[in-house]
């Protein structure tokens, strides 16, 4: 069975190999590139056959465009959300805001896949520029899980300090 696959931040690394490999079992592959010079290195790619999405996940209102272009075709069967950065003012829209927001604008993929890195395990969370000093406390969205079939099983990703 054919599936139609999304796989975010694949111009390089872990999500380029997994959407060469998914296109070349013979799945319908959407490949996603921050910016057009980034995209530019998924031309082989689309060239056989996987369709382009482009949009910097740091910027809103770039995922809800790339959300609105996905589904405005064929639905997505899964989602590998890979695109991530490892340190500066880019994490949290990257890391934490843009795959929830994809998710939730997305028409219902059945799987949805979280890559990570190591990183998580360490660090002190904080919105150090924010009003107050307020510091950031991570909670897994149960009601949204439930809902995507996730196992409510992820590790508790960060304390208030």
């Amino acid at each position: 069975m054919v599936s139609r696959i999304l796989v975010t931040g694949s111009a390089d690394g872990l999500g380029r190999a997994a959407a060469a490999s998914l296109l070349s079992a013979g799945h319908d592959v959407v490949v996603h590139a921050r910016n057009r010079e980034r995209a530019a290195g998924l031309d082989a790619l689309v060239a056989r056959g996987a369709h382009l999405v482009v949009g910097d996940f740091t910027d809103r209102d770039a995922v809800r465009r790339i959300a609105a272009e996905l589904n405005d075709a064929k639905p997505l069967d899964a989602v590998i959300h890979n695109a991530g950065v490892w340190s500066g003012p880019a994490v949290m829209p990257v890391n934490i805001i843009a795959p929830y927001l994809l998710t939730a604008l997305l028409r219902g993929p059945r799987r949805l896949v979280y890559l990570s890195s190591g990183s998580h395990f360490g660090g002190r969370p904080a919105l150090a520029g924010s009003t107050g000093g307020a510091r950031a406390r991570a909670r897994t969205p149960t009601a949204s899980c439930s809902s995507r079939r996730l196992r409510p099983r992820w590790p508790v990703c960060a304390q208030e300090c």
